[in-house]
């Protein structure tokens, strides 16, 4: 008897370490962020799952524009993320090595199309969390103010339509600033690293994109710059009309731009979707929120709406352990079709997301959404991101130094037409 009592306790033992051991290795997650204008609505999420679950997830967001050097210190820590993002098949490229194969998870099989996702093979190795739209967010009542004024230059804002018009107003604006009260038609183009990609990336890509609808490529090697007269004209309105002084702007930031706008200094605002939830957070209104399309003076742009697409895709660190990556492909599950997850996403974040599951009552109520249905409905050629093709973040940096040195009147725009083209040449050589 004493005999079966010892072996029951000590299965009784067994069963209990084994059982603690398990439950020590739930997993735990870890999301590098690439998004400043939703970390605090990633914690809280995070904390939710946390409280709901048990399971520890822990969000750390790059500061804006460091994103990939935050990254490449993280990812070869022996705690490294277990949830990161990359921008699409040039960011793939470097980070394809710590990408996990998600085409058996129900987070694939939530996705509505293989347009959404970034494979290798058969391998599904990133699936976008968002499709976003950019443009030139404006002030609707500054633009009523304007259009009320003696020989304004359009009498209703659907007549901008091509660069010449927009032009006309945007100058006849900032002429007359003080008589609409406003310091500039444009926000500053603050020149650091959290407002510089709206211009080396977002902007960018308007030049791009008409050189590969032109030319019938999604891709190259080596960039013609056939469209850098046109980005001229546009960084040209938008230095010489706006709250400050081309000289000015490699001091100004990304939260200089955002008060211009909110505090009704400034009638336009290059920007995206993303950027909704701080104008509302700043006390402004739906009724107030429009955008416009980014015009540069190419023929046919009448027909062009608004820049739609994405570069943000997630990806699960396929080295990390394989409970860290079954708790962050869970993590992700409950993100995109539990109650809590879905609302977080689409109406605190004001995300529009690829996912089947916010079909049913979760579609972001944001206004400058609404904006790019508008154009889509209209029958206007959404501009696709052709961003995510640039071949490297020192091509970016070299573009925006150029193109800071030619407002400050340092530079010539020879230079920003050579880190465009050439550079482009050499970083896509120095990537094989």
């Amino acid at each position: 008897m004493k005999k079966i009592v010892s072996l029951v306790l000590s299965l009784a033992l067994v069963l209990s370490c084994l059982s603690f051991a398990a439950a020590e290795s739930t997993g735990s997650v870890y999301y590098l962020n690439f998004k400043p204008e939703q970390a605090q609505q990633w914690e809280d999420l995070a904390k939710a799952y946390t409280a709901e679950t048990g399971v520890q997830v822990t969000v750390v967001t790059a500061a804006s524009g460091t994103y990939e050097q935050t990254l490449a210190s993280e990812i070869v820590k022996e705690d490294a993320p277990t949830l990161f993002q990359v921008n699409g098949p040039k960011g793939l490229a470097t980070w394809k090595e710590y990408c996990a194969d998600l085409s058996g998870t129900e987070l694939y099989k939530n996705v509505k199309s293989d347009d959404f996702v970034l494979k290798q093979g058969d391998a599904v190795v990133g699936i976008a969390y968002v499709i976003e739209t950019y443009g030139i967010i404006y002030n609707k009542d500054l633009m009523a103010k304007y259009i009320g004024l003696e020989n304004a230059k359009i009498a209703d804002v659907a007549e901008i339509n091509n660069f010449e018009t927009f032009k006309a107003v945007v100058e006849d604006m900032q002429a007359r600033k003080d008589e609409m009260g406003i310091m500039g038609a444009f926000t500053s183009a603050g020149m650091d690293s959290s407002s510089d990609w709206r211009f080396k990336t977002h902007l960018a890509n308007m030049p791009i994109y008409y050189e590969y609808q032109a030319d019938g490529i999604g891709d190259t090697d080596a960039i013609k710059g056939t469209y850098l007269d046109n980005y001229k004209k546009i960084w040209d309105l938008y230095i010489n009309n706006a709250t400050c002084e081309p000289s000015m702007i490699g001091a100004k930031t990304g939260s200089d731009a955002l008060a211009d706008f909110v505090l009704g200094d400034a009638v336009f605002y290059q920007n995206g979707t993303w950027e909704y939830g701080n104008c509302i957070n700043e006390g402004m209104t739906d009724e107030q929120l429009g955008m416009l399309p980014i015009f540069i003076g190419v023929e046919g742009e009448e027909n062009q709406g608004l820049c739609t697409g994405s570069e943000n895709y997630w990806c699960v660190n396929g080295k990390a352990s394989a409970e860290d990556q079954a708790a962050t492909i869970a993590f992700l599950e409950w993100c995109t079709t539990s109650d809590a997850g879905r609302d977080a996403i689409a109406n605190k974040m004001g995300f529009l997301t690829p996912f089947k599951s916010f079909d049913d009552g979760y579609v972001a109520n944001n206004a400058l959404i609404a904006a790019a249905d508008e154009y889509i409905a209209a029958g206007k050629t959404s501009v696709s991101w052709n961003f995510p093709t640039m071949p490297s973040e020192n091509w970016k940096n070299g573009v925006g130094v150029a193109l800071l040195a030619y407002a400050q009147g340092t530079g010539e725009w020879s230079a920003v037409v050579d880190a465009f083209v050439n550079g482009w040449a050499a970083e896509a050589a120095a990537a094989k």
